[in-house]
């Protein structure tokens, strides 16, 4: 597999400049899919913090940039929808969303949101001495009880003391909010009214409601990211109207 990218074949939902150069950072092996940004295209390209690929590297080096709760070390490292990147230095934190064009946006919130993060349950396995481990769409393992289930968000604290344990939860149900982060109604978030169970491989289908238009539209589940229960966190998670 090459480690090179062109710009060109660069994924639209990183929204960068086509044209500028040849090649682009590519996305080493790591957290999300291949549509994950690089955190040097995120500091270089899209917010302009570095100038260059040197630079990048440097702060990187002085651990100046935290994804997650971690320093980051990688500029090849991907980033993904509801991660939380902190600059320690300057004081700004930014979560990671998906706009109406499925692009990668930042968005700015306080310190207080970027000490917990929402991530998706991908599917639960039973490990040794029948403990559960629920997979999340990241990558990320987490032991927890038999109450969550495939496709529910868990809201994990971030802070180093209790790092990745679940202090929420918002299941995949009827009645409850979720934002749309694929298809033609990406960066929509609106209320779950109908699940649509179909038989087979193809995924199930999910009808929801805008909450200020009352207009329905369905998508698919792996499309679909709970961000609340009966009312929605749209203030918290910074989602954009």
């Amino acid at each position: 597999m090459s480690d090179h990218l062109k710009r060109l074949n660069a994924p639209d939902s990183w929204h960068i400049a086509k044209k500028t150069n040849k090649f682009i950072t590519k996305t080493s092996a790591g957290p999300h899919n291949a549509n994950a940004l690089p955190i040097a295209v995120w500091l270089r390209d899209r917010m302009g913090f570095a100038g260059n690929m040197k630079e990048v590297k440097q702060i990187l080096s002085q651990k100046d940039v935290i994804v997650n709760g971690r320093p980051c070390r990688d500029p090849k490292m991907g980033i993904g929808i509801f991660d939380i990147i902190v600059l320690p230095k300057i004081g700004k934190q930014y979560r990671i969303l998906r706009d109406k064009d499925g692009r990668h946006v930042s968005i700015e919130i306080d310190a207080e949101a970027a000490k917990t993060r929402l991530c998706k349950i991908k599917n639960k396995t039973v490990i040794k001495e029948g403990k559960v481990q629920l997979n999340m769409r990241d990558g990320a393992n987490i032991l927890a009880d038999n109450t969550y289930k495939a496709g529910d968000s868990v809201v994990v604290s971030l802070e180093p003391e209790t790092r990745f344990k679940i202090v929420d939860h918002f299941p995949l149900a009827v009645g409850n909010m979720a934002m749309v982060i694929g298809g033609r109604h990406s960066g929509k978030v609106a209320r779950i009214v109908d699940i649509v169970k179909v038989p087979g491989s193809v995924p199930n289908r999910i009808t929801l409601e805008d909450e200020a238009t009352k207009t329905r539209f369905d998508t698919i589940t792996p499309y679909i990211y709970m961000v609340g229960r009966q009312t929605p966190a749209l203030a918290k998670w910074g989602i954009e109207q």
